[in-house]
């Protein structure tokens, strides 16, 4: 994973640029360089994001004009692949009844969704697998559970099909994920990359190289394909919403946004920095503009009422408070289970349940989260420039992540998405810190994904990202010949660049880097070949989670930092 030269004889028609100098002392790199003082005497080079890796090499050969519509098939294909590949293991809840898992509730959702009135949606079975996600769930459910039932009824029969584990109700099941994210998360993250890329002079190649890396991000694919979950719709929703924002379209951007927190209520980690743009944007930037405002605030109100209408009308007053009531479980605890955050991770010395009530923990993690997103928020709303939302967004639902109640393992997947979408930056340093950061995030899922039985998939994942960005570029070349590399960036990188592709300019960074990846190993090993002292039972998860939350924290204080430092920077700087 890098930013790398073209080779000045293939591309002898280019012309040399100018490099730009960020104030935090990163080059943009998306200008060709003088590079006079290289060691091999070239006097020009371009400069490409991910130039040593598998995937450049993959997709040149389609850089051609007449050859370039066929990328993105290819990248589709190869995604929808591995996708197919993970849903061939195991899956949350697997044979373990009386509850089963996260498989066994979506499937009963689609059954409750079927045979019961939308009066009783909320109400029904709450000890089991009740609803407790927003309308929009229910209603993608039955969907899903219709169009399921026309094939096999029995596999959403109320109440006798409870447990239901057939093989083609598992690839059905494992079928509408795929469906789900083909039509609502990968077109809007391909067009997110030709929208940035486009204003960055990228080719389409170039694009369409930062739109396989997104779309290969391991944990979203291990939790939905593999763990089983539809948070790709909530996601692809936000990536909506964004474009919509790209492309000044701000009320339907709005609608987006519903669309996202009403499939799931964790898209509010988002809300404070949609809520700062779309204002911002409205009342002063460049000046106030009524007829933007009223058209947003028109739009996302009919969005709610699109959403939950059906829910008061069907059921009346106290069937919305009802469902409110479910998707707001505040009487849970502020955690479920080992998460990396700071109230899992500081549990370990103090012991808060013992200490405070619930509407106690409640109000200390509303004040630390807002504490937390107010930079985010207040940047945001004074600078509500477009590069800035992705910075913004990830340093907002961090914000949540680590301080905010009732969090999951898999809510890492919100921060992840606009971290990952900086994979389109241009700056080396940024690419370097998105791909560690990715890193960690999927070993936090290790514990989770482990007690569904997809050590492997997890493995897989973990080695076949890296290696497609070319984090192992660095030693493809040293110990491996030229005619077994995948393609002529790997073969012909020079021994300066290869000491420094994965890791970015600062010796802080490298270190953090490098003691976290070596921590992450030690604690694998732990794992798989010691069983934790009786008195301790849990010590690899703790570990896992306290070696989690100090990098997110890290990255977060980072992420912080460049949203200041970029606030009256262009989008060139994306």
């Amino acid at each position: 994973m890098a930013v790398k030269k073209r080779s000045p004889a293939k591309n002898s028609s280019k012309k040399a640029g100018n490099t730009s100098t960020n104030n935090d002392g990163l080059s943009s790199l998306s200008s060709e360089v003088n590079s006079s003082d290289h060691k091999k005497g070239i006097e020009k080079e371009s400069l490409e994001a991910f130039f040593a890796s598998p995937l450049y090499d993959f997709l040149t050969p389609f850089r051609p004009v007449g050859n370039q519509w066929c990328a993105k098939y290819v990248i589709v294909i190869f995604a929808l692949i591995i996708r197919c590949a993970v849903g061939l293991g195991g899956y949350s809840g697997l044979q373990t009844p009386p509850m089963f898992g996260d498989f066994e509730a979506q499937r009963h959702w689609m059954e409750i969704t079927q045979y019961l009135p939308i009066r009783e949606w909320y109400w029904y079975d709450l000890q089991y697998w009740g609803l407790d996600y927003p309308p929009f769930t229910a209603y993608h459910s039955y969907v899903l559970g219709k169009l399921g039932s026309f094939f096999h009824k029995e596999w959403f029969e109320l109440d006798s099909s409870r447990g239901y584990e057939s093989l083609d109700l598992k690839s059905y099941m494992r079928f509408t994920v795929i469906i789900s994210e083909l039509l609502l998360y990968i077109p809007a993250v391909i067009y997110f990359t030709k929208w940035v890329g486009r204003y960055r002079s990228q080719s389409p190649i170039g694009q369409y190289i930062a739109a396989a890396a997104i779309i290969f991000q391991p944990a979203l694919i291990l939790i939905d394909h593999g763990h089983f979950q539809y948070n790709c719709v909530m996601l692809g929703m936000t990536v909506y919403a964004l474009n919509n924002f790209l492309d000044g379209f701000y009320a339907m951007g709005a609608i987006c946004f519903v669309l996202s927190i009403c499939f799931k209520q964790m898209a509010l980690y988002y809300s404070p920095i949609i809520f700062a743009y779309l204002l911002s944007k409205s009342i002063y930037s460049p000046r106030f503009n009524f007829p933007r405002l009223f058209a947003v605030a028109i739009s996302t109100i009919l969005a709610f009422i699109g959403c939950f209408g059906p829910i008061y009308v069907f059921g009346g007053y106290k069937n919305l408070v009802q469902s409110i009531h479910r998707i707001f479980p505040f009487a849970r605890g502020i955690f479920e289970d080992k998460v990396a955050n700071f109230w899992c991770v500081s549990n370990i010395l103090i012991k808060y349940k013992n200490l405070f009530t619930q509407n106690d923990l409640q109000l200390y993690s509303l004040i630390a989260t807002v504490v937390g997103l107010l930079p985010s928020f207040i940047i945001t709303f004074l600078y509500p420039k477009k590069h800035l939302l992705p910075y913004a967004l990830a340093a907002c639902s961090m914000s949540f992540f680590l301080f905010s109640f009732q969090v999951h393992e898999k809510t890492i997947l919100l921060p992840l998405l606009p971290i990952t979408l900086l994979y389109c930056s241009n700056d080396w340093n940024v690419l370097s810190l998105v791909c560690w950061i990715n890193n960690v995030a999927l070993f936090t899922l290790w514990p989770l994904l482990k007690k569904d039985g997809l050590q492997l998939q997890y493995g897989v994942l973990l080695v076949f990202s890296n290696w497609l960005i070319g984090n192992f570029s660095f030693v493809t070349p040293r110990f491996l010949p030229k005619f077994l590399t995948p393609g002529p960036s790997i073969s012909n990188i020079d021994e300066d660049y290869r000491r420094s592709i994965l890791l970015p300019n600062s010796i802080f960074w490298r270190i953090i880097i490098v003691s976290s990846y070596v921590a992450m190993g030690v604690i694998h090993i732990l794992d798989h070949f010691f069983t934790p002292p009786a008195k301790y039972p849990d010590l690899w998860v703790l570990a896992n989670c306290s070696l989690g939350f100090a990098s997110l924290m890290v990255f977060w204080i980072w992420n912080n930092y460049k949203l200041f430092s970029m606030r009256n920077k262009t989008l060139h700087h994306l």
